[in-house]
């Protein structure tokens, strides 16, 4: 054998052991990696990474902004309940299926369920634009929830794609940065195209636009993505535990938005609750037995169960803040659509100061104040918007509200994600990102249920009139300031905890020290004796 065939052989064996020593400490590698491919490519990569984010929190925009018209075509212009159910279905499916996609693709790879996720949206977006030739709100809304699942997919995945894409250092911290910017300006896209095909063309085209842009992105993602990113999972997939837990999740979800369409007394809407709630035991149940769990029973006890609970309230606050703030312009303002989506642009500048800021701040202050400062500002911001007086300038109240509420949007994701990183064993820390993704997402769909409930519940008996219409607006507004000063409250008391463990570990510091002096002063007597 010639000297440069046995070099070649001692190159594949050697190669051959680095990738079984990768794979067995489930160390993470692309192929080709960041340091192999142009500057632009990589741009491109990230690019499109961010958006996935984008076009996330657009597609939470186009029937919100247009949430009158909507009424108008599908005949329940009267119904609140019904209206709120376009924006909810897809918060509903993005909160509930996120996890699992997430496990999907750690087993299968997660470049094939991003494109996957990628197609799946852009498919369902084509069919809710074409839901306007019918008169079925029910259809609408079915596929709006239908659409959801595609974000679902596409943003764990994303997520794990940067992730095991670059090493841990400023690169990546740079491109979380970044994805997490870019949803106050993907929510702003949404909103102005809705609004501007609303008023100029026909709302359908919001749907359609974002259906073209979803498959071409999943096209040009196969080529720019690089072929191999990260090494997929040995374990085995939840099967029980996901079709427990997503059944459960939707049911409840469900009877809390169905609630105030057809109202509580009907029997179906409680007797899903009840399923949906003895479906979610079940799903706790089979998370405790079997080996690789979807959500481990521990991440939502102690610490994190506070942490995932002001983000439950805060998000949640958040979605009624922005469905309402949407409505008000519209019905009580008499606003177009256009105006309507423009008045929001302030959030997005705020929102990426707020993002690139808090990565910043984390290193200065404790996370658990972060937290509670961002639980304030979701409370300050529902509160400027539900007192704001009939007629109001825009300059006063509302602007001073947009200003402050993506504060709390962009200071607790990454807090919420850090807090949950910081709590979780190296072996769990995979699941901080998609686990604060889907209370994010699901607590908005929440949030919508329990206003609309309070809305349809101190209106119902009224006349129809334009002071009934402001009195349901500002009661949701109530339901939202309650649900963010219940995020207040667990965080102070968590901040409390936290502010008690420091002080604990510092005395026992202090305590420690003092006893190694004590000792080290101890044997310096017994040398200076010992001669004697």
């Amino acid at each position: 054998m010639s000297d440069e065939a046995t070099v070649s052989s001692k190159t594949n064996i050697e190669e051959e052991k680095i990738t079984e020593s990768e794979t067995h400490n489930n160390v993470y590698m692309s192929i080709p990696n960041f340091e192999q491919i142009s500057l632009l490519r990589e741009a491109i990569f990230v690019f499109f990474m961010c958006m996935s984010q984008l076009l996330t929190q657009a597609a939470n925009a186009q029937t919100m902004v247009n949430s009158k018209v909507l009424g108008e075509d599908f005949n329940v212009a009267d119904n609140a309940g019904q209206i709120s159910w376009f924006s909810a279905a897809i918060s509903l499916t993005v909160g509930t299926f996120i996890l699992v996609s997430g496990r999907l693709g750690d087993l299968y790879g997660y470049k094939k369920l991003y494109i996957i996720g990628y197609v799946w949206f852009g498919v369902f977006s084509l069919v809710c634009g074409f839901t306007a030739f019918t008169t079925s709100n029910v259809f609408l809304s079915t596929m709006r929830g239908l659409q959801g699942i595609g974000p679902a997919i596409m943003m764990p995945n994303s997520q794990a794609l940067i992730g095991n894409f670059y090493p841990n250092g400023r690169r990546k911290n740079m491109c979380f940065a970044l994805f997490g910017a870019v949803a106050p300006s993907g929510f702003i896209v949404g909103a102005l195209f809705s609004g501007l095909f609303t008023d100029v063309v026909w709302w359908p085209w919001t749907f359609w636009l974002c259906g073209i842009v979803s498959i071409s992105c999943a096209i040009l993602a196969f080529f720019v993505i690089p072929a191999k990113v990260g090494t997929r999972s040995p374990g085995k997939f939840d099967y029980w535990g996901s079709i427990t837990g997503v059944s459960g999740l939707v049911l409840i979800n469900f009877a809390f938005n169905q609630g105030p369409t057809v109202g509580w007394d009907k029997v179906y809407v409680y007797v899903l609750f009840i399923v949906g709630i003895l479906l979610m035991g079940a799903f706790f149940f089979i998370e405790k037995k079997v080996e690789d769990s979807l959500v481990p029973p521990e991440v939502l006890r102690g610490d994190t169960g506070f942490i995932l609970a002001c983000i439950s309230a805060g998000w949640s606050c958040f979605g009624v803040w922005l469905y309402y703030q949407f409505r008000w312009s519209l019905m009580v303002d008499h606003a177009s659509e256009v105006i309507a989506a423009v008045q929001n642009i302030p959030c997005s500048p705020v929102g990426v100061i707020a993002a690139v800021g808090v990565t910043f701040l984390l290193t200065k202050i404790p996370s658990a104040k972060v937290m509670f400062l961002a639980m304030l500002a979701f409370l300050t911001g529902s509160i400027l918007m539900g007192t704001r007086p009939v007629g109001q300038t825009f300059w006063a109240q509302k602007f001073v509200s947009l200003l402050i509420q993506p504060l709390g949007m962009d200071m607790s994701f990454p807090a919420g994600v850090i807090l949950l990183s910081a709590a979780l064993p190296r072996t769990q820390q995979g699941i901080a990102g998609s686990l604060v993704s889907t209370f994010v997402n699901y607590s908005i769909s929440i949030g919508l249920g329990f206003a609309g409930l309070v809305e349809y519940y101190t209106t119902k008996d009224k006349p129809k009139s334009f002071e009934t219409t402001v009195l349901g607006f500002r009661n949701a507004y109530r339901m939202g300031m309650g649900l963010a000063g219940f995020g207040v409250v667990l965080a102070a008391v968590y901040m409390f905890k936290q502010f008690q463990s420091r002080k604990k570990d510092k005395e026992a510091r202090k305590f420690s020290e003092q006893e190694k002096n004590n000792n080290n002063a101890g044997e310096s007597s017994g040398e200076i004796e010992s001669p004697v």
